[in-house]
């Protein structure tokens, strides 16, 4: 297990580093960060530290450099299709590129939950893995995608992607997408907002989340949010709630007036917004999602849509923003294999540069946020004792400029270090 984290015993100290906690707070200069095994066990200042307190631990001169808490994509999808090589070449990336966790919004968790293992146990580099079995009505199981990640199966008869109905025995159902080891279960399309009420309540009760779209079909963003779901996805489909006609299937998505929305200010968002904040449910907007580039439409339709689609987003997120509700930064795309930093990064800038949210809230959306949005902020998402050694080592300061976040010196997850300079773009460092 090359990528193993340390065992109990194994004590490191980091020094002299200005410490950007994930909390929303300023920099703290001239930190030490004492971790033991894969553990973080003191923070505190320099000076409260003698250097000779801990005998042969190793000790990091940070003197001049920036840490902030592991990064977390909350939107990702690594195996639809299951292709392992470049799942390992992509987990690879992330965990080089700061990103110590990873949300995977349903995909074929027979692959998942093996690549879960390997990163957690340390066969290979990688984030920790936390993912959802997908439910959503029949009409759903003639997507492509459900027949990818269903291979040798029938789509919709499987526990990790399951069709819904009046008749399903929903005890059964939940129980069954928790023997997979799910963290949530994610509800995805065609269920009217009853079913995903009641699928909810039932997810609550057996202990996991439920991870929503932001419109289900027909299920509108306010029956998905009044529904009392953790978290809802794409924040462009919270416009249907506006829609003209009343919503139908996933597949017969109604026309978005994209212009009512430009200004910021539309008061029905408004109200989803104070329901979301007062709910406490996350918002993973995957505001870049059409601003992609290597794999974005060539054709003029697809890339006017594409534009419209991303104002859209960067007005909604930035009004979420302004009404208090807790944002995760998804992706659901990733860069060019060739690119040497995932796509997490672009999700961060397009929040700062589009969304107008400043960089030190945008730290806090990827790590503290994000760890709410796995369900394990009790463990990561934060610099702070009794929390997992999940750390992000930086040359120049992200909140100056957030494109300092490829000043990537080193990364910690679990107490394990990958040094930056160890890393080559396109594959994963075995």
């Amino acid at each position: 297990m090359p990528f193993a984290a340390p065992g109990r015993g194994t004590v490191s100290v980091y020094r002299g580093a200005a410490l950007i906690d994930g909390t929303g707070g300023p920099a703290q200069p001239s930190m030490t960060i004492v971790t033991d095994g894969p553990e973080i066990v003191l923070v505190a200042p320099d000076d409260q530290v003698p250097e000779d307190e801990y005998g042969d631990a190793q000790v990091f001169d940070l003197e001049g450099q920036f840490v902030i808490p592991g990064l977390i994509d909350s939107h990702q999808h690594i195996a639809t299709p299951p292709d392992r090589p470049v799942a390992e070449a992509t987990l690879g990336r992330h965990v080089y590129g700061g990103v110590t966790a990873i949300r995977i919004m349903a995909d074929d968790l027979r692959q998942i939950g093996d690549l879960a293992r390997a990163t957690r146990v340390g066969e290979i580099p990688g984030p920790d893995i936390h993912y959802a079995a997908l439910m959503a009505g029949p009409g759903f199981f003639d997507d492509p995608r459900t027949w990818q990640v269903s291979k040798g199966e029938t789509p919709g008869s499987v526990p990790w992607m399951q069709a819904i109905t009046d008749e399903t025995d929903l005890p059964l159902a939940v129980a069954m997408a928790r023997g997979t080891h799910a963290t949530a279960i994610k509800i995805y399309a065609d269920l009217p907002g009853r079913s995903v009420a009641a699928i909810t309540a039932e997810a609550h009760r057996q202990g996991i989340s439920t991870w929503a779209h932001g419109a289900v079909f027909p299920a509108s963003p306010g029956e998905v949010i009044g529904a009392g779901v953790d978290s809802i996805s794409h924040v462009h489909m919270l416009a249907y709630e506006a829609a003209a006609e009343q919503l139908s299937t996933y597949k017969d998505k109604p026309p978005i007036d994209y212009d009512r929305f430009a200004g910021g200010d539309d008061q029905l968002m408004e109200s989803l917004f104070a329901q979301m904040r007062s709910r406490g449910t996350i918002l993973d907007a995957t505001a870049s999602m059409w601003s992609r580039t290597w794999d974005a439409p060539t054709d003029p339709e697809g890339q006017a849509r594409a534009r419209a689609n991303s104002a859209l987003c960067a007005s909604l997120t930035a009004q979420a923003y302004r009404a208090g509700v807790p944002i995760s930064t998804g992706t659901d795309y990733e860069t060019d294999p060739e690119h040497p930093f995932p796509s997490l990064h672009d999700e961060l800038a397009f929040l700062a540069k589009q969304c107008d949210i400043p960089a030190e809230e945008v730290i806090r959306c990827a790590t503290l946020v994000g760890a709410r949005s796995i369900g394990a902020q009790a463990s990561m998402g934060t610099v702070e004792a009794g929390k997992l050694a999940n750390l992000v080592v930086l040359a120049e300061d992200p909140v100056a400029d957030l494109a300092n976040l490829s000043s990537i010196a080193f990364v910690v997850k679990r107490g394990y270090r990958y040094d930056r300079s160890g890393y080559q773009a396109g594959e994963a460092d075995r």
